[in-house]
């Protein structure tokens, strides 16, 4: 559907995307995930013809960003951060003049609006005024404006930006039911959205792709590694260290830091980085249990998203 080649955008000497290769494929919805500034919302603006490429290639379908500008926007719908909306007009007279812009008429054009407030929300609210209702709204305003053509591909610049916890819910809703008809690329720096909406995650930190797969398939990328956290109590650093520091697969051993005002000062917090196919918390209990040392917790942490997101952004 779309191939990205070698898609590189520089300000000056800024270098905001730096060599970016993407295949999107039809009936994916697909997150661009990111921290601020990684160069999400800059990909997009070239997906849709609205930034010029400084080098590499974009292919929609048949047409190239190049050549078929023109052709390109018709397949798509885009809704920036901040939807551009005009607040003194109602709901319904907003939506009837982007209607009329995209050259929809008679009874085609009404039975789109009536379809697009169905799918967005807005039946309650098409009378009034854009600018007295809630950020979420407005959004969905925004998502019926982008999706007023009927386009095959529906990009969403941060969709759920500023909004409160059911607001986000009733959009990820929206965008998961738009899902099993289009195409749809969304950028985001919220976890829990890309995880909940998406078929597939794209990471990008400094303008590079970091990591590109399914988040199922992202979290079991990370081989044998795995952490195990201990809580002991009558123990010291340096013989813990010294006493499980020889498991096989344990290949790394951490203190965690307490609060100077903690009452529990003979208590210390450890984080073990093993390196292991199987689960060796059995051999690090066994080993417990030949000292007087007092187990108070040991478990293994989950995987998740947040945790392989904070690795691939932060390392140099």
């Amino acid at each position: 559907m779309i191939h990205v080649e070698d898609l590189s955008k520089y300000y000056h000497d800024l270098c905001a995307v730096d060599h970016v290769n993407l295949d999107i494929h039809k009936g994916e919805i697909l997150a661009l995930l990111g921290p601020n500034g990684a160069g999400k919302t800059t990909t997009l603006r070239m997906l849709t013809g609205f930034v010029k490429p400084t080098t590499g290639s974009i292919r929609v379908k048949d047409y190239t960003i190049e050549n078929d500008v023109l052709e390109i926007k018709k397949l798509l719908g885009y809704l920036p951060e901040s939807a551009p909306l005009y607040h003194e007009m109602l709901v319904y007279d907003y939506l009837e003049f982007v209607a009329d812009i995209r050259d929809l008429t008679g009874e085609g054009k009404f039975a789109r609006l009536r379809h697009l407030a169905d799918l967005c929300g807005l039946t309650e609210v098409m009378h009034r005024p854009i600018g007295e209702l809630s950020k979420g709204f407005k959004q969905r305003v925004g998502l019926a404006h982008a999706m007023m053509n009927d386009p095959e591909i529906l990009i969403l610049d941060e969709p759920t930006s500023g909004l409160d916890p059911n607001q986000i819910i009733e959009i990820r809703d929206i965008i998961k039911e738009i899902g099993t008809e289009k195409t749809v690329i969304l950028s985001t720096h919220i976890l829990s959205e890309a995880e909940a909406t998406c078929d597939r995650v794209v990471i990008i930190n400094r303008g590079r792709i970091a990591a590109d797969s399914s988040t199922e398939s992202l979290k079991e990328s990370t081989g044998d590694k795995s952490l195990v956290h201990l809580t002991i109590a009558h123990a010291d650093f340096d013989q813990v260290k010294a006493h499980l520091g020889g498991i096989a697969g344990v290949s790394d051993l951490a203190e965690i830091p307490r609060n100077k005002g903690d009452k529990a000062r003979d208590v210390l917090e450890l984080n073990l980085t093993c390196q292991s196919k199987g689960d060796i918390r059995g051999d690090i209990y066994q080993k417990i249990k030949e000292t007087d040392w007092i187990l108070l917790e040991l478990y293994q942490e989950t995987r998740s998203l947040e945790n392989i997101f904070r690795e691939l952004t932060t390392e140099n």
